[in-house]
């Protein structure tokens, strides 16, 4: 697996009060957490990179307050009138 090196301030452990491990994990939930926020992976692909099942995945969208559904009202439209068609 590849490993890419961040550099941070001590400070940013100290200021989470997590240790080094846990700050990792920390931004690395972060980026993908992001990610999907932004469209740009699906929540199966989140759930894979973080090593989480589809549920536990919903439950860290809901801690980071990360809407578990990206679709505007005219998708929410379109699905609609497939399933009433």
């Amino acid at each position: 697996m590849p490993q890419i090196m961040v550099d941070f301030d001590s400070g940013a452990l100290s200021a989470l009060r997590q240790g080094p491990n846990e700050f990792a994990q920390e931004v690395k939930s972060a980026a993908v957490v992001q990610w999907y926020a932004e469209g740009r992976i699906s929540q199966s692909k989140a759930a894979e990179i973080l090593g989480l099942s589809r549920t536990d995945l919903l439950g860290e969208l809901y801690r980071r307050r990360v809407p578990a559904v990206q679709a505007d009202i005219e998708e929410l439209r379109e699905e609609l009138a497939c399933l009433t068609s």
